[in-house]
């Protein structure tokens, strides 16, 4: 489910089956909305098919916008920055936003954050690899970072391989 303004801009997205997350959020955020049926524009619908048959990069040509707490918005801001196939501890998100004992807040903004996947906060994990806590349930973290190319462990961690993987180990704190 996704939500666009008047001008097309992306505000909310979710999974269907947490509607009532999602419009708890847009609440927290924006205060009574009322929501219009209608069709996802064809820009934002294309780019997430592709995304999901493999496109990694199209999520970067959807145009969003959030409300939320200045904090808030740095760190949607900064999560749109990880590369897919790679990840980030809350720890090395928190140090790269210049507030190392922000852990918990990092963590609090990420769960808050209205547009999942295209702010991808499914790519923070644990400092010690575990996928701790996602919006959509761990089930679809692990199949959007499996998705993404990172290496899942049986179990509720992830290992580390390759270029992109060796410059998440090098942020992490």
């Amino acid at each position: 489910m996704l939500v666009t303004d008047a001008d097309g801009v992306l505000r909310a997205l979710d999974w269907e089956d947490h509607e009532h997350r999602m419009r708890e959020l847009l609440r927290l955020h924006y205060g009574t909305v009322v929501l219009n049926e209608a069709d996802a524009p064809a820009q934002i619908r294309a780019a997430l098919s592709d995304y999901f048959e493999g496109d990694l990069d199209r999520l970067k040509t959807i145009k969003w916008r959030v409300a939320g707490t200045p904090f808030q918005r740095k760190v949607w801001t900064a999560l749109a920055q990880i590369p897919a196939g790679t990840t980030l501890s809350y720890g090395a998100m928190a140090a790269r936003l210049d507030t190392p004992k922000a852990v918990r807040a990092v963590g609090h903004a990420n769960g808050a954050n209205p547009i999942s996947v295209v702010v991808p906060c499914h790519r923070l994990i644990g400092a010690d690899g575990s996928l701790v806590k996602y919006g959509g349930g761990l089930a679809r973290k692990r199949w959007l970072l499996k998705h993404e190319g990172v290496a899942i462990l049986a179990g509720p961690s992830i290992r580390h391989s390759g270029a992109r993987a060796a410059r998440a180990r090098n942020d992490d704190v």
